[in-house]
C-alpha cells in the first residue's frame, strides 16, 4: 500500500506541473465505527438454525481513491477498500454444522470496489454528478467456534468470494466562497429477493495551501445493508446492517 500511495503522489506532482485539466487526484484515509445487526438464518425439513448478530461495534481502517482525466470517452475510474465484522450467537443444526444454544461466530467480508463512472457534472454550478458501476470484490469468511461437525465438536470455518455489480451514484456540492463540500453517493442492486446497498453522506473542509497537493478532512455516515436468500441452499437466508460514522483524512491534487 505504500508503494502505491508514493506513485499516486508522484503522479500527481508531475501532472500537476505540465498541466492541472490533464488529471486529478483525490484519496483519502481513515476509519469507520461501524455497528452490525440482524441475523443469519437457515431452514431445512421444518428445522431452522439462526446466527443473531450481538450488535457489537468495531472500528474498521478505509481508503479510497479518486482518477479523473479529461477524454470523455474513457470512463474515470474509482478504488475502495473496507472490511466489515458481525459477531453473532449462533444456535441449531445448519447445513454443515450442528451449534449448541449461542455458539460464538464471526462473518468478516474484505471489500474491494472497482468503480468506472462517467462525470455527468464537473463542478458545474457547484455541483458534481457522477454515474457508474460498481464492482465490488468481497472475501467473505464464516467462522464457528465448538460446533459440531459430523458427530465431532470442533471448530468450523468457510470461505468464499464474490464479484457483485451495483450501480453507482454520487453526488457532490460545492459551497461557494467556502472550502467546504457536501457529498453522498450509493452502490445499489436488488433483484429476486436480494438486496445490497452500500451508502455514504459526509461533509469535508479542504485547506487553502499554495502547494499543488491540498490537504482535507472529512466526516460522514456509512449504511451497508447485505439482504440475501439463496434457496438453493436450503433456504439460506442474510439480512445484515452495517452502520457508523465514519472520519479521515485527504488529499486533493
Amino acid at each position: 500500500m505504500k508503494k502505491i500511495l508514493t506513485t499516486l503522489v508522484c503522479a500527481a506532482f508531475l501532472s500537476s506541473s505540465i498541466s492541472a485539466d490533464i488529471i486529478k487526484v483525490e484519496l483519502g484515509v481513515g476509519a469507520w465505527a461501524q455497528a452490525s445487526s440482524g441475523e443469519l438464518s437457515y431452514a431445512d425439513a421444518g428445522i431452522k438454525a439462526t446466527d443473531t448478530s450481538k450488535e457489537d461495534s468495531k472500528t474498521q481502517a478505509y481508503l479510497w481513491v479518486l482518477l479523473k482525466h479529461p477524454v470523455p470517452i474513457l470512463p474515470n475510474l474509482r478504488l475502495e477498500y473496507v472490511n466489515l465484522n458481525n459477531n453473532g450467537l449462533a444456535t441449531g443444526s445448519f447445513k454443515n454444522f450442528t451449534a449448541p444454544t449461542n455458539s460464538k461466530t464471526t462473518l468478516s467480508v474484505t471489500e474491494f470496489d472497482i468503480i468506472p463512472y462517467y462525470n455527468i457534472l464537473d463542478n458545474t454550478a457547484w455541483i458534481t454528478l457522477d454515474v457508474g458501476l460498481d464492482l465490488k470484490v468481497a472475501d467473505i469468511k464464516y467462522e464457528a467456534d465448538a460446533v459440531v461437525v459430523d458427530v465431532v465438536t470442533t471448530d468450523y470455518s468457510d470461505s468464499v468470494a464474490v464479484v457483485i455489480p451495483l450501480l453507482y451514484l454520487r453526488a457532490r456540492v460545492e459551497i461557494p466562497k467556502t472550502n467546504i463540500g457536501l457529498e453522498s453517493d450509493v452502490k445499489y442492486i436488488s433483484y429476486s429477493g436480494n438486496t445490497i446497498y452500500d451508502a455514504r453522506a459526509k461533509i469535508d473542509y479542504t485547506f487553502d495551501i499554495k502547494l499543488p497537493i491540498k490537504p482535507a478532512i472529512e466526516l460522514g455516515y456509512r449504511v451497508q445493508k447485505i439482504k440475501l436468500e439463496d434457496d438453493s441452499a436450503g433456504n439460506a437466508k442474510v439480512d445484515l446492517n452495517f452502520a457508523g460514522v465514519y472520519a479521515g483524512l485527504m488529499l486533493r491534487f
